[in-house]
């Protein structure tokens, strides 16, 4: 591999400051779509690299939109208090919503400091505020909340039928619940109620609209995504106890919808949208190990509807730590991230000894230079390094997963906003072994 890095010395970008990375944002020129990933769920230079990017994109590129990996519902509170139509005094109680597992995706120090400067960009810039979206779909319940909220004020009547029709879900507080039940025919499935009451509100949008004042398109909208989201997320918790492909498609696709209607919906189609989440939706999962199961992702749909329109960027590093829990519904802790694998894209770019660079990975002599097939390093919320080969690496073509790649060799924690004992203390000394 050693050979392999001195190619990659010769195309690489060094970047010791944010300006660094212009040349990279420059080649997006006319782009509506940009994907931003990140290796892990809880990197602090992969936020704030993500979000310096975007505030370039939002102030010299024209872009109205960030689409998160969060929850419609809970974002949307975030989105109201960035454009100055929410109640909340700062950007940490908008972010008060997030409140279920893992809540440092987004309660974190470096997502509060990129929603304030969202809202005061708005405040500077009236006619083309920019928002800020959820396009997951695990916030049922929230959901058909916020459904009911907006119904008992443009139509009761409407609201009424609405609640029959959800009250369906109201003996199952967790929706997973709810999945197993009607997947094993122990309940009826919620499928045609929450289809019917998304078709009502797509039907009798015309009604509502007149009779919701100024921001009636908007609340509609919201409304609608909340309806939209709620008749996805029935189909996708029965799902989950069919097989991982079947969940992992239907979850993907629900994104790559909410994209489609934010970019169908806000300034005419003439929208420019930034969308954030882990490399693993992001990079084009048919140059991954993820489409010999059957899976897709937001990268790949992305690329098949709007091909050339959309710029995929993708995240490496070799070591450092993370922000991460052992287990689902754990705390989250500091963790050492150990040394890359040989024969990984992470080892090639440690080995190109510099600390941190982008490629472009459309260039002809990138590709050329750059090896097929390696080992790419992923980590979500949970990190497990006594398993870390099985648990968190999979091969990949680097050069037809994403547009461009960047790469910061040491890495720390993300910092979240409730940090606990087992956060403060790092769970492996520096002198702990790397191998697995």
């Amino acid at each position: 591999m050693r050979n392999d890095a001195e190619n990659i010395r010769s195309v690489i970008q060094p970047v010791t400051s944010t300006p660094d990375y212009e040349p990279l944002l420059q080649k997006i020129e006319n782009r509506h779509i940009v994907l931003i990933g990140e290796a892990s769920h809880g990197t602090h230079e992969f936020y704030q690299i993500r979000a310096e990017l975007t505030k370039w994109l939002i102030e010299n590129k024209n872009f109205t939109s960030v689409a998160v990996e969060a929850d419609w519902p809970d974002a949307l509170r975030v989105h109201r208090y960035a454009q100055g139509t929410g109640d909340d005094s700062d950007a940490e109680a908008a972010l008060s919503d997030f409140k279920r597992f893992p809540q440092w995706m987004w309660r974190n120090t470096v997502v509060v400091d990129f929603v304030e400067w969202l809202r005061e960009y708005n405040k500077k810039n009236s006619k083309t505020q920019a928002g800020f979206y959820g396009m997951d779909l695990y916030g049922l319940h929230a959901s058909i909340a916020g459904v009911l909220q907006y119904l008992d004020k443009v139509d009761p009547a409407a609201a009424k039928r609405a609640r029959q029709r959800y009250a369906c879900f109201d003996h199952f507080a967790d929706p997973q619940q709810y999945g197993y039940a009607a997947g094993v025919g122990m309940t009826e499935p919620c499928e045609d109620a929450a289809v019917d009451q998304l078709m009502e509100l797509r039907r009798r949008a015309g009604k509502m609209l007149t009779r919701d004042g100024e921001r009636a398109g908007a609340e509609y909208f919201y409304a609608e995504q909340n309806a939209r989201l709620i008749a996805n997320a029935e189909k996708y918790y029965r799902s989950m106890f069919r097989g991982r492909a079947s969940s992992w498609n239907l979850r993907d696709e629900h994104m790559t919808g909410t994209i489609t209607s934010l970019l169908t919906h806000l300034d005419g189609g003439e929208t420019r949208i930034v969308v954030w989440a882990h490399n693993s939706y992001l990079g084009d999962a048919r140059a991954t190990e993820m489409s010999e199961r059957g899976e897709l992702n937001v990268g790949q749909l992305v690329r098949e509807r709007f091909a050339d329109d959309a710029f995929l960027i993708g995240f490496t590093t070799h070591h450092g730590t993370v922000t991460a829990a052992n287990d689902w519904d754990e705390p989250a802790e500091r963790k050492r991230v150990r040394p890359a694998l040989p024969d990984s894209y992470e080892e090639l770019f440690h080995e190109s000894n510099v600390p941190e660079f982008w490629l472009d990975l459309r260039d002809d002599l990138t590709k050329q230079t750059m090896p097929n097939g390696l080992l790419e390093r992923a980590i979500g919320v949970i990190y497990r390094p006594d398993t870390e080969r099985w648990s968190h690496y999979f091969h990949a073509r680097l050069t037809d997963q994403f547009d461009a790649v960047m790469h910061i060799d040491e890495t720390r924690a993300l910092q979240p906003l409730e940090r606990r004992p087992e956060w403060e203390v790092e769970e492996f000394p520096e002198t702990f072994p790397t191998g697995v």
